[in-house]
This record gives C-alpha cells, structure tokens and sequence, in this order.
C-alpha cells in the first residue's frame, strides 16, 4: 500500500473558531475591566488510536500542568496550557487486534491555547456568579516519543526489560528506499471539550473539564500504514530491509509481534486515514492575579 499523508480539517477549524468568536462578541460586554488568573490542571490522559480505536478512558495515565487565563468579560476567556502525562495503548488490553500483539507508552508534553465560552455569566471571585458551565476550543503543539519494551538480552527467556525508543527504529521501514521519512517527535493538535467552572471565594476558582485532543500525527502509537517488506529488491543478492540496521535486533524484535513474525510484509498493520487522538480530563484550580492598573476598590479587591 502507498503511503499517503492523512486529510486536513483546517478548514472545519477555522469555522469553529469564527463560530465562538461571534458567540462571545455579541454576549460578551467589552466594558469589564481585565482580570487574570493563574492556576493548576490535575488529572488524568489517555490515547484513542490503531491500538484503541473507541474505548473511552481506556489506560488513563495520570496528568499535571499550569495555566494562565485571561478574562475578557463574563462570558469569554483566552487561557495558556501546559500539561505533562503519558498515554498508552495495548493490543491484550484492549482486544480490538489482539493477535497483533504490539504495545506503547509515550509521555506527552503539551503547550496550548483555547477559547472558553461560558453560558451563564461568570466572574472570578464574585460570588454573585457563583459557577457556569463553558465550552472550549483552541490547539497547540506537543511532543511525544513511544516506546516498546525489549529484553535486555533477547537470547534470555528471563531476561529484564528496558523501554526503547520505536521512532529510532523505523518499525514501518521508515528512512528507507520507498518508505517516508521517519516521522517528527512533536506534533500539532486541536482541542475542544466542555467543563464546569465555579467560585470558591473571592480569589481561588475550581473547575473539572474534558478536552480532545485531535493531533496531526497518525504516529503517537508508531503505528499507521503496513508491515514492511523485509525482502526487498529483484535478482540476486535479495536485499533485506533491516541488515546492518544500526538497532537490527531490536527493530526484528518489535515490528512485527504477531504469531508468524516475518510473514506479514505488506499486511495492514494500522489505518492511515485517521489520526490519532489523545484527551486530557481532570481539575482545574486558578488563583486570581490582582490587577495593579485599577483603581481601588474594597468591593473588587
């Protein structure tokens, strides 16, 4: 199978973003004086991909990360992100392609912005808002790197474990002739999903939020298109796809884990139509920043 670089949705985005922005202009008073907050995220990520095409929450490893909101007024916010936590897939876990038998777990590391839309109107530390509801969209960009594990010494059936790198490896025959180019480590991504948020007191918010994350990679898992062709080449000498490859034992060992290794080349391994997905939902804390250019005011402050 031709490899062929996933579709676009740039355009659905944009409409999104026009979309939000008209909400807020034509709810939003312009008259509300600026008011910023810093805070926290904690919860939890998880991965929706070729190892986990549905189940939501799946392998949900634990997240962490800071924010920094702006308020324009009570019914819109422009917000700055950055969350850290890994994701997972696992083909005996999650049994949608178990004989394929392949697994990862890569850390993620995001930096992002959104828009929030909030329904009812809603200022932090004013207790007379006391909570709304919001939705969100923006993007960003991440970093990630997948790992399998690989026996310290494959000869050994007791052998321990260490975690390497899949990128490296080109498990898709990624780097060479008639393959692409092995895929970056950072990514961009889409986000949106919705949350509640309320007041705690003058000066602290709380809130719980789910977001999506659509990325521009189909490579969070290392998995996309087809097992490659280990003998490649016509006449003789056969060419091997893998000889003298600088992690030859490793790559062997990792790409094809099914069964009958070796006897896949050109089998679907994953689907290249559909990028991979990762989400992030959990707690948000934000601590209101005094605004030193207003004047002061007992009742605001």
């Amino acid at each position: 199978m031709p490899y062929k670089e996933p579709g676009s949705c740039k355009n659905k985005y944009f409409t999104v973003f026009i979309f939000l922005f008209s909400i807020c202009f034509f709810r939003a008073p312009l008259v509300m004086g600026q008011k910023n907050e810093i805070g926290v995220l904690f919860g939890g990520t998880y991965y929706l991909g070729d190892l986990n095409p549905s189940r939501q929450f799946a392998l949900t490893h634990v997240a962490i990360g800071g924010l920094y909101r702006h308020n324009f007024g009570p019914h819109l916010s422009a917000r700055v992100n950055g969350v850290f936590g890994s994701v997972e897939g696992n083909d005996a876990l999650i049994k949608y392609n178990e004989d394929r038998n392949l697994r990862f777990v890569s850390n993620i590391t995001e930096l992002s912005g959104q828009l929030e839309v909030n329904f009812l109107p809603f200022e932090p530390g004013n207790l007379d808002t006391p909570f709304s509801p919001y939705l969100f969209g923006g993007g960003g960009i991440f970093w990630f790197n997948p790992k399998a594990q690989y026996p310290i010494d494959p000869n050994d059936p007791n052998s321990d474990w260490q975690w390497i790198s899949l990128r490296i490896l080109g498990t898709e025959g990624q780097g060479n002739e008639g393959y692409p180019d092995k895929y970056k480590p950072f990514s961009s991504n889409f986000l949106f999903g919705f949350g509640f948020k309320f007041n705690i007191s003058r000066n602290i918010t709380g809130g719980v939020e789910w977001g999506m994350r659509r990325t521009g990679t189909d490579y969070l898992d290392d998995v996309s298109t087809v097992y490659p062709i280990l003998d490649i080449g016509s006449g003789d000498p056969v060419i091997d796809l893998f000889y003298d490859h600088p992690n030859e034992t490793a790559v062997r060992f990792l790409y094809d884990r099914t069964p009958n290794p070796g006897q896949n080349g050109g089998l679907q391994r994953g689907d290249p139509t559909v990028n991979d997905w990762y989400s992030f939902a959990g707690f948000v804390i934000a601590f209101k920043i005094k605004d030193s250019t207003r004047g002061k005011c007992d009742a605001y402050n």
